[in-house]
């Protein structure tokens, strides 16, 4: 008898608890978190907005994020940096994590495109056709990220390679951390040209867009976006991911020249 009391006591118990409605039990949580990201330096004017936007339907999320040339960063996430989630500006900084076994590899996806051009200043003279013509020309600088680390470099590095020109204009580069870098570079008039995204490009006052460089020429410039194995904020960090390929985030990319 006093088995049987203690089974109707456990079971009224359970059904006591499980009668909340579904309203309370898929209520979002209030519980406040945190959300590390770690983003390419061309991507600090649009996140900046995405962001905006996305804490305002997610009050509780603090977002922190921490802008460099995705190299930079990628080395970083290796080294034990505490970060929820990595947008880079290529494939390769991301193949690197994955290989690491650093990213979760299920959460991988493209959520934005760019494309390369050439700048020189407001007041700029030159007539610029083809890369070809940047050997003939009497330029003292050319400003470009470090291919060794800076995407925009690498995609750069690629085109004049592919139309044989690295190695004749190879003295007069002058090598930026980041695409920001370069695209000061250009704005001050340390150098002649510089190699920037076009989304750079639009935003400044002081330069001008000489050319566009053809796409056939470097890989697609695509920006992926992954969780961190180690994440501490998995959920929140998918769920920012699932909102960069929301229709309002595809907007806000547009409004800042990106391809989405």
């Amino acid at each position: 008898m006093k088995y049987f009391l203690m089974l109707i006591t456990g079971f009224l118990v359970f059904t006591g608890c499980s009668s909340q409605s579904d309203d309370e039990l898929f209520r979002p949580s209030t519980e406040e978190s945190e959300l590390f990201i770690s983003a390419a330096t061309s991507l600090s004017d649009v996140l900046q907005d995405i962001v905006e936007v996305f804490e305002e339907s997610h009050p509780y999320i603090d977002i922190t994020v921490n802008y460099g040339s995705s190299g930079t960063l990628s080395q970083q996430i290796q080294q034990g940096a505490p970060v929820d989630l990595f947008l880079s500006a290529d494939q390769l900084r991301m193949d690197f994590l994955q290989d690491q076994e650093l990213i979760l590899p299920e959460t991988r996806m493209d959520f934005a495109e760019n494309r390369m051009v050439l700048i020189g200043g407001k007041e700029s003279k030159l007539e610029i056709d083809s890369l070809e013509d940047l050997p003939l020309l009497d330029l003292n600088n050319i400003a470009v990220g470090n291919p060794d680390s800076v995407p925009a470099g690498k995609y750069a590095r690629e085109a004049l390679i592919a139309t044989n020109v690295w190695e004749d204009i190879s003295e007069q580069f002058i090598f930026a951390k980041d695409v920001r870098q370069a695209l000061s570079y250009v704005e001050s008039g340390n150098t002649d040209i510089g190699f920037v995204y076009y989304t750079d490009a639009i935003k400044s006052e002081k330069t001008e867009i000489l050319l566009e460089i053809d796409t056939s020429l470097h890989e697609p410039i695509t920006y992926p976006a992954a969780v961190m194995t180690n994440s501490t904020s998995s959920k929140e960090a998918e769920n920012f991911i699932d909102f960069l390929t929301s229709d309002a985030a595809e907007e806000i990319f547009e409004t800042h020249g990106f391809i989405n």
